[in-house]
């Protein structure tokens, strides 16, 4: 029988793993066919009903297109590395002028910005394109024509 924190650890990685496929608008199908398991699997593990052995957090990471790492350190199997400080490696860095630091920890700040927002909330779908075709459903083929080479039959 798991112990509360841990059965606590197992849904907060399920809901890690289900935002994560949502913010990067797959489907469970999409993410298990690419990660070779099933989704009632799947499903039950993004609801924290099943705890996943290292090796299918790895496949799974791989349908997120995302680290394993991550869901490695999700899951505890890795211990969280300490995010260094980016700001300041760039303030500290004397190949660039203070325009350009300021320049790069302003798109550093927006990009993190935006990577802690819930995207499944504030994005809307965008609608798919479809391919046209002709009024037959099918497409047309080119021609290709050869030049026609004409010669005169002696009589």
């Amino acid at each position: 029988m798991l112990l509360p924190s841990e059965a606590l650890k197992i849904r907060r990685l399920g809901q890690f793993i289900r935002n994560q496929r949502k913010g990067a608008r797959l489907s469970l199908k999409a993410v298990s066919a690419v990660a070779g398991v099933s989704i009632p699997y799947l499903s039950q593990i993004e609801r924290g009903l099943r705890k996943p052995s290292a090796d299918i957090l790895q496949a799974i990471a791989k349908g997120l297109r995302i680290s394993a790492e991550t869901l490695y350190v999700q899951a505890g199997i890795l211990e969280d590395r300490p995010v260094p400080d980016v700001a300041a490696a760039i303030m500290a860095d004397s190949a660039i002028n203070e325009r350009q630091k300021q320049a790069l920890v302003q798109i550093y700040q927006a990009f993190r910005e935006e990577a802690g927002r819930d995207a499944p909330k504030n994005t809307p779908k965008q609608p798919t394109a479809k391919r046209s075709t002709s009024s037959a459903g099918t497409r047309k083929k080119p021609v290709h024509r050869s030049p026609a080479v004409h010669t005169r039959r002696e009589v």
